[in-house]
């Protein structure tokens, strides 16, 4: 079956499907486990989620990350996963959301539930060429509108998630041709990866971020405007479409 078809069906029925079905399927379709207890429509158990952690750190850290390239995000990644995991930890707190409003569309609370599956609320977030006001929207009531493609493509690299399986999630018809607006899901790679780390831990990662990207200190926060996204491998080929038959020749 595929990705879209099993992601369209966990939109529909996921509240019928077990959360340990979902955690093979996780498995298999290489998303977080707690991404798909969201798009299912189940509750996150607390070992899935990040500790308590410094929001002022978090941002920093994300700021740091999206400074690699596509040659370096790998090997931050592997980083990041080779920490050892903290067995006593401080509990889970959710992110602060704008105005304390609950989500209001289905779509609002499955983005929300993505990002605090991560640890992000608005403000934490990398530069994705969105507004910090249309964040806050996009959190509290996103519905369909003329510029739902564009907040899709910027909105799923970050999170780790590739376009066509995002687009699958919100009902959103797809096309080759839609390309992420500045980061792809490998950036969103190395921040799932992050997901078990304390604030400590943040802090190691994003100086080996520096270290990797050679970046210089710009003494105040700036925008990575220009983004990676032209440089990712699978922007020919999303993971799960079919490989182009090779030409016959003359």
């Amino acid at each position: 079956m595929e990705r879209p078809v099993i992601l369209s069906g966990l939109v529909a029925r996921g509240t019928a499907t077990s959360p340990q079905r979902l955690g093979e399927l996780a498995v298999e379709l290489d998303i977080p486990a707690a991404d798909l207890l969201v798009v299912a429509g189940h509750s996150v158990p607390t070992e899935l989620l990040p500790p308590k952690r410094d929001a002022a750190v978090m941002r920093e850290f994300a700021y740091r990350v999206s400074h690699c390239d596509h040659s370096r995000l790998p090997a931050l990644e592997d980083f990041a996963r080779s920490l050892p995991r903290v067995v006593v930890r401080e509990p889970f707190v959710e992110p602060a959301w704008p105005g304390s409003r609950p989500a209001e569309t289905w779509f609002a609370a499955v983005l929300r539930g993505l990002l605090r599956n991560r640890g992000f609320g608005v403000r934490e977030l990398p530069f994705m060429g969105l507004a910090r006001s249309t964040l806050y929207q996009m959190v509290w009531r996103w519905e369909t509108n003329p510029h739902r493609r564009q907040q899709l493509c910027a909105v799923a690299g970050p999170l780790g998630w590739t376009l066509p399986d995002l687009f699958a999630v919100a009902d959103e018809p797809y096309s080759k041709e839609v390309r992420p607006m500045l980061h792809c899901h490998h950036l969103g790679r190395v921040f799932a990866a992050a997901v078990p780390l304390t604030t400590a831990q943040l802090i190691e990662v994003a100086k080996e971020a520096d270290r990797l990207s050679v970046r210089e200190g710009h003494g105040a926060w700036q925008p990575v405007s220009q983004g990676f996204a032209d440089e990712c491998p699978d922007l020919v080929r999303w993971p799960g479409e079919a490989e182009a038959a090779p030409s016959a020749g003359p």
